[in-house]
């Protein structure tokens, strides 16, 4: 689907012909029902009459309207304008059309008194969001019928920027909604690692995929240890975004990679599991995110790291109460294999020291724990950095993709402690979300860091199941920040697959 931006005043609307025209009204909106134009009068009646009220969702529809060139009209209440309601607004309006024959699509903002670019943004990711179908896996496929969205401002240069950001959105959260929706079989850390490799045909993108004799020779115990009971290779891909002169630290993303999580030998109950394909969400975050980058072009250098394997439950698989060793060089007990999104982490986060990064980001589907906290509105956010903690919150507000923060004191490390090794990766139920937060920690002690659990945010359940691709928005909206707030200095990064002198290769000692 394509979009377009387009300069029009309400009335010269009335003439466009397209399949659909969906116009945007406040509730504040006065028109006396004898305006000029037949959105006016039409629009007034419906108030007049108590028939529109103009609150945001609002519809009120009409075919063949007369005085209008559209097949159909639709008037979508935007109640304040905001850029929240206009998502809701635009997203009522679309499902409303969707499974019409309708290939041309205008959407009109030229009612409202003024339009920020954000507004635009979120009526472009709305459209986009209603579109999406998937389709890969299925015989006789319907895809959406809808060819072209236009955008009809008063003042394009108002909102040109935000509608860019828009576009490039819709790409990356479109990515990462269809890796997130595909079936495990067809989503293999050997396929998504192809998948990244795709993504270096776009501009400033470079991928390497490195397997597991590189991944022996880093020492990435913890990361293996999950991977040994999958007849599945693990992945452990890494992406890089220059859009920066060399020397400028990056910022590193680090997405859990599990493509099915059965929970190893601690078994998964049935129920629902068939979900748990949606468990490399994170990873699909950051495949997005790199594609949003390709369109929006910032000015800053931008790494991903995912490390990508299954989590099932054969002869190999390891056990309650064996003890790995990290690439940190720290031991782990394993208490529960159903833990095993940190285990993959730690080794990736210990491999993003050697981009002497400016800050590192984890995305991780991690714990249920945080979806009973702050279900599927919010998404988890945990650091110990002020600054860090600003930049995400704040990009949350801004994208409509939102976090809250949750804490960090190091009591919540008790549990942590054990007989057996440096550190266990459970600490029993209470505070699961934060337990597994401080187990992260552990491992970022070189760089400003913070984690992102989006377990209760990146898929929907029951009828509407499926990926959100959630939180590809924030994540933009956080790095476009970042290149805006550049660094005082800068520092070399190192390279894929070279190891640092200081770590260990030890293999892990499940047996």
């Amino acid at each position: 689907m394509d979009f377009e931006l387009k300069s029009s005043s309400l009335a010269r609307i009335c003439s466009e012909k397209c399949d659909v025209l969906v116009v945007l009204i406040t509730h504040e909106a006065k028109f006396s029902g004898t305006g000029d134009d037949a959105i006016s009068r039409m629009t007034g009646l419906a108030m007049k009459a108590g028939d529109f009220d103009g609150k945001a969702g609002k519809l009120l529809g009409s075919y063949r309207p007369a005085d209008i060139a559209a097949k159909r009209l639709v008037i979508a209440g935007v109640g304040d304008g905001s850029p929240k309601n206009v998502r809701t607004a635009v997203a009522a309006a679309m499902n409303s059309v969707k499974n019409g024959n309708a290939k041309r699509v205008v959407v009109s903002l030229s009612a409202l008194a003024s339009v920020a670019g954000d507004s635009v943004r979120a009526a472009v990711l709305a459209c986009a969001d209603v579109s999406y179908t998937y389709t890969a896996t299925k015989s006789k496929a319907t895809p959406s019928s809808l060819e072209r969205v236009v955008f009809a401002v008063n003042n394009i240069g108002a909102v040109r920027t935000g509608f860019d950001k828009g576009v490039g959105l819709a790409k990356g959260v479109a990515l990462a909604r269809e890796w997130g929706n595909r079936p495990s079989n067809h989503a293999t850390p050997t396929l998504l690692a192809n998948a990244a490799k795709e993504l270096a045909k776009l501009p400033k993108i470079k991928v390497d995929v490195l397997g597991p004799r590189e991944i022996a020779k880093l020492g990435m115990g913890s990361f293996i240890a999950v991977a040994q009971g999958s007849a599945q290779p693990l992945r452990f891909i890494v992406l890089r975004y220059e859009g920066a002169v060399k020397a400028e630290a990056p910022v590193v993303l680090v997405g859990k990679g599990i493509t099915f999580d059965t929970g190893g030998i601690s078994i998964k109950p049935a129920g629902e599991m068939d979900e748990m394909k949606f468990d490399m969400c994170g990873a699909a975050s950051v495949l997005g995110t790199f594609r949003a980058l390709a369109e929006l072009k910032p000015a800053l250098n931008v790494v991903g790291l995912i490390p990508a394997c299954e989590n099932m439950p054969d002869g190999q698989a390891i056990k309650p109460g064996d003890v790995v060793t990290s690439m940190s060089g720290q031991t782990i007990e394993i208490l529960n294999t159903d833990a095993e999104g940190r285990l993959v982490l730690c080794d990736a986060l210990t491999y993003a020291e050697r981009f002497k990064p400016r800050a590192v980001v984890d995305i991780a589907t991690l714990t249920g724990a945080c979806v009973v906290a702050l279900g599927a509105v919010r998404s988890g956010m945990f650091t110990a950095d002020e600054k860090l903690a600003k930049a995400l919150h704040d990009a949350g507000e801004t994208s409509l993709d939102l976090c809250w923060r949750l804490p960090l004191d190091d009591e919540y490390s008790e549990g942590l402690k054990t007989n057996f090794a440096d550190v266990a990766n459970v600490a029993g139920r209470a505070g699961g979300a934060i337990t597994a937060a401080k187990f992260l920690q552990r491992f970022t002690s070189k760089f400003p860091w913070a984690h992102l659990d989006i377990a209760g945010t990146a898929w929907k359940g029951g009828s509407a199941k499926g990926s959100t691709g959630r939180p590809v928005p924030l994540l933009i909206d956080f790095l476009l920040g970042q290149a805006l707030d550049k660094p005082a200095s800068a520092v070399p990064r190192g390279k894929p697959g070279k190891k640092a002198p200081s770590k260990p290769a030890t293999r892990p000692r499940a047996a």
